[in-house]
């Protein structure tokens, strides 16, 4: 008598594999960040003010980080709470990392968007204090805050990180220093995407274009920067609202993103698309426009 096969025990189904069915018990489809808290660095103006504002109105309860008592009034704008730390200074960021969990709770969310920018310079013009100063804070901030917060989230096998980049990290610009710094960050950004992916903790990044910050408007306003020449170099013709990259951070944080981590996302109005545009004439319009 031929000896039976064993039947092989039952495969789960790809619902049962789903990491987000595994961390609550549910599937949640439409929701925003897993809940909890989000700390956004940075996050007194400009991108990060909107990121904060974008992130409390999905539910998500906000810690404003930024320098002395700057975040005092975003804090209370959005219902969160203000912070003061450094990003580049190990030892302040961590005690405050500990102080944000011992005051509001687990952090689910961190927003790396504490940065400064330079003005476009020939190398020989770029003096080291500029350039070790960009990259302390574009770059060291950025790898400190995920050490410091993405640790944590390790240890709780559950966390979103989104990390401002910029286009320029995709593209040689005259930003010595800013350049680089950022290209820094992407790479971080995957790096430790794929580091920490099997511990449930997804890292992204977003690279805005040319936004309409106060800063911008300042420089337009000033005459060190032309608007139509910025908006004409994009194909939607225009800047981009700090709002909108705010809404690309929030749903790289959230659930909806469950299956995207390792990304660097760019939200420009379409300035890297239209890159090597000029080459060609700088065609824009539907076809048979420019014939």
């Amino acid at each position: 008598m031929a000896a039976q096969r064993a039947e092989a025990p039952p495969r789960p189904g790809l619902a049962a594999l789903d990491p987000r069915r595994l961390r609550s018990g549910t599937v949640q489809v439409g929701g925003t960040a897993m809940g909890g808290v989000a700390v956004v660095t940075g996050g007194a103006s400009g991108i990060g003010a909107a990121c904060c504002r974008a992130l409390a109105a999905e539910g998500m309860a906000v810690a404003v980080l930024d320098l002395g008592d700057r975040a005092d009034a975003v804090a209370a704008e959005v219902g969160g709470r203000p912070y003061s730390a450094d990003v580049s200074d190990e030892a302040a960021l961590s005690a405050c990392a500990a102080r944000i969990e011992a005051e509001m709770g687990p952090v689910s969310v961190l927003v790396n968007n504490a940065g400064i920018i330079q003005a476009p310079l020939r190398p020989s013009a770029l003096d080291m204090k500029l350039w070790d100063d960009v990259v302390r804070v574009d770059q060291r901030g950025v790898w400190l805050g995920c050490a410091l917060f993405g640790g944590r989230m390790v240890g709780r096998r559950r966390g979103s990180i989104v990390n401002i980049a910029s286009i320029v990290s995709l593209r040689a610009t005259p930003l010595h220093a800013y350049g680089p710094a950022k290209a820094a960050v992407a790479a971080m950004t995957a790096n430790l995407a794929a580091e920490w992916g099997p511990a449930g903790v997804r890292v992204n990044a977003v690279s805005p274009g040319f936004v309409q910050t106060p800063a911008l408007q300042a420089e337009i306003d000033a005459g060190r920067r032309d608007l139509s020449l910025i908006s004409g170099s994009a194909p939607l013709g225009r800047t981009v609202g700090m709002d909108e990259v705010a809404q690309a951070v929030v749903f790289l944080a959230g659930d909806r993103a469950s299956a995207i981590t390792g990304v660097n996302l760019p939200v420009d109005c379409g300035w890297l698309a239209a890159s090597g545009w000029a080459t060609y004439g700088g065609l824009r319009g539907p076809e048979g426009a420019n014939a």
